[in-house]
């Protein structure tokens, strides 16, 4: 599958080359601009791969969008400039910059920076799909007791009369537990009526 990529880069002349680099090394390049602005729009809209930001640009400079886009996780950020100052790193890597390339740079560094980039970006949004996967089961585990404890006071139920009763309820009506549980919490459902 080929990686789709957006530039954005202020300089003209860098964009084409960067362009051309990236089409001779496989690339699909959907989109570029010279604004930093525009680039959190193409991104939004083209939902690709990598964004390669210089942090130089009109509208909006290439940290504040690298923020943007990272923020929405969207894709990938390798950061692009002519400046090595370790604050410009450090803000770079704070915003979620997977990446960094200093200007001017080789084809050979190019490659390697792009597929770092994307490689990490693979990894977080794993991570936070399993985040999220663990938060949903954590709020479940919480409803379920919520319901259990009402099952306890209301109904005079042992704790795991109540956990059988909300397991059944969900089996017989092929219903998720959850479900269940928040049917008993908003007392939509009654034991025995």
């Amino acid at each position: 599958m080929t990686i789709r990529v957006v530039i954005a880069e202020d300089e003209a002349i860098i964009r084409m080359d960067l362009r051309e680099t990236l089409e001779e090394e496989g690339y699909d390049v959907v989109g570029e601009t010279g604004r930093g602005d525009e680039a959190v729009e193409l991104v939004r809209g083209l939902r690709p791969d990598l964004a390669i930001l210089d942090i130089k640009m009109p509208g909006m400079d290439g940290i504040e969008a690298a923020r943007i886009i990272a923020g929405e996780k969207i894709c990938g950020i390798l950061i692009l400039t002519a400046f090595s100052q370790r604050e410009v790193i450090e803000q770079a890597r704070d915003v979620g910059a997977l990446a960094f390339l200093v200007k001017p740079f080789q084809k050979s560094d190019l490659v390697p920076a792009i597929e770092v980039a994307i490689g990490r970006f693979g990894e977080l949004r794993n991570l936070s799909g399993e985040i999220d996967a663990l938060g949903e089961q954590l709020e479940t585990r919480k409803l379920i007791d919520r319901a259990k404890g009402v099952l306890m006071d209301r109904h005079a139920m042992s704790e795991q009369e109540a956990f059988t009763y909300i397991q059944r309820e969900a089996m017989r009506n092929r219903r998720k537990m959850r479900d269940v549980s928040s049917d008993l919490l908003d007392g939509t459902l009654v034991p025995g009526s």
